[in-house]
């Protein structure tokens, strides 16, 4: 059986007051179909229909089909299709008496992505609409219904959550502790192998070999050209430089020999490891005792399920855009300002420059991991289906109060599922909910 918490999630994205069981690429429902509709359930001023569960069912299974997932039993899964449509409608109907607005180029650009998804002109939108009996205008309504739900979901939720001095207090903790254990450390080192098995007297040869490059160092001989004519590692050329590494990335033999050494000093004797005999010099060392970050420039391309939208459909329309723009044939920010659904569009879904836990964890997961210009897959996070390009990065110290505000966006996504649950919950409590029994055969 999956978790309740996951399928409701899974729900909410294939939400939608009027979406047919295939979707709007996909023939009309059949008018026997529609014929045995009935009211299981009235929530507000808003009805929950027998047609609207077997279709979210339907398109449930389908995904489950094509995922590999399974599903509960089809009476409990009804149950849990029947409370998110329930659900669905507290939010909207609350939503609405929000106060809160979506501008109509915002809404436009929606419709053109349902359009654009299904391969339809905004024309033939119009038309297979029409064929499915359903108004123009009440679908542009119903879009704009999800979209303040989403709104009006982040604002409340938000509102709810309460992070103490403590808690941001022992993030930061956690963090200076992590840090200190990444300090970088940039080594050079002259290595003289020691074949594996060696017997005395080769070791001794080489010792001896180690001892005189020492020998030169001590003398007053650069280290990087004694490096270079005696060192059998692959940083010869570069006289020994191994380069910058954090310390939890070097062996601990190096970390604790060049603990006591100031910068620019050299191991006073050779250390002995299992590929042989080892002279250091450490170049530099990063300050362990602040705070640095890696910092992301990304953009995206944001494209949020809908009545006629579904999360695969999304995802189908982002991976059409990252072939075009791989191939060259589409500009990212282009295709931003034409067809992101969020307020960054207007500037081609530059994100702008964001530390840690800017972002929702799987939209920075996926980010971490490109490289600068790098474009990832669709991925889908609570606001939606996106396309993530990594313009730069850059290696920032932190001071107090940004390090504060960050462990504080950080407690914030952490504790937003358990919120939004409450929050939900109370909606529920307050509104006007009846369920109906089926009618009599």
């Amino acid at each position: 059986m999956i978790d309740s918490t996951r399928i409701r999630a899974a729900l909410a994205i294939c939400a939608g007051l009027l979406a047919s069981s295939a979707g709007l690429a996909q023939p009309a429902t059949a008018p026997a179909a529609r014929a045995a509709d009935y009211i299981v359930a009235i929530v507000n001023n808003e009805l929950v229909t027998q047609v609207e569960v077997d279709q979210r069912m339907n398109r449930i299974k389908l995904d489950a089909i094509r995922n590999g997932t399974r599903l509960p039993a089809d009476d409990e899964l009804r149950k849990q299709v029947l409370n998110a449509l329930i659900e669905e409608r507290v939010i909207v109907t609350y939503a609405r008496d929000s106060g809160m607005k979506v501008d109509d180029p915002e809404l436009d650009r929606a419709v053109a992505n349902v359009a654009a998804a299904n391969k339809l002109t905004l024309d033939k939108l119009q038309e297979r609409l029409k064929i499915e009996g359903i108004d123009y205008t009440r679908f542009r309504n119903n879009l704009r219904d999800q979209m303040l739900a989403e709104r009006v979901r982040e604002r409340e939720v938000v509102s709810r959550i309460k992070i103490t001095d403590a808690e941001i207090d022992n993030v930061i903790a956690s963090r200076k502790s992590q840090a200190a254990g990444a300090a970088e450390l940039n080594i050079a080192q002259i290595l003289v192998t020691v074949p594996e098995g060696a017997d005395a007297g080769v070791v001794a040869q080489r010792r001896e070999k180690i001892m005189a490059a020492l020998a030169r160092v001590r003398g007053g001989e650069p280290f990087e050209l004694v490096a270079k004519s005696v060192s059998e590692d692959g940083n010869k050329d570069k006289g020994g430089e191994i380069g910058a590494k954090p310390a939890d990335r070097l062996p601990d033999l190096f970390v604790d020999a060049v603990k006591p050494l100031a910068v620019g000093a050299v191991t006073a004797e050779p250390l002995r490891s299992g590929a042989g005999f080892h002279i250091l010099k450490l170049l530099s060392r990063s300050d362990a005792g602040g705070v640095s970050v890696t910092q992301t420039r990304a953009r995206h391309i944001l494209l949020r399920p809908s009545a006629a939208l579904t999360a695969d459909a999304a995802q189908r329309r982002l991976a059409e855009f990252r072939d075009q723009i791989v191939a060259g044939n589409r500009k990212f920010e282009d295709l931003a300002r034409q067809y992101s659904e969020d307020g960054s569009a207007t500037s081609g879904g530059d994100l702008g420059w964001a530390a840690p836990g800017s972002f929702v964890p799987e939209f920075e997961e996926t980010m971490n991991k490109l490289p600068p210009g790098g474009i990832s897959a669709p991925i889908v996070s609570r606001f939606g289906v996106h396309l993530i390009q990594v313009m730069e990065r850059r290696q920032v110290a932190v001071d107090p109060k940004e390090l504060r505000e960050q462990a504080r966006n950080m407690l914030k996504e952490q504790k937003f599922e358990p919120a939004y649950l409450d929050w939900v919950t109370e909606l529920r409590s307050r509104a006007y909910i009846e369920m109906r029994e089926p009618p009599q055969q």
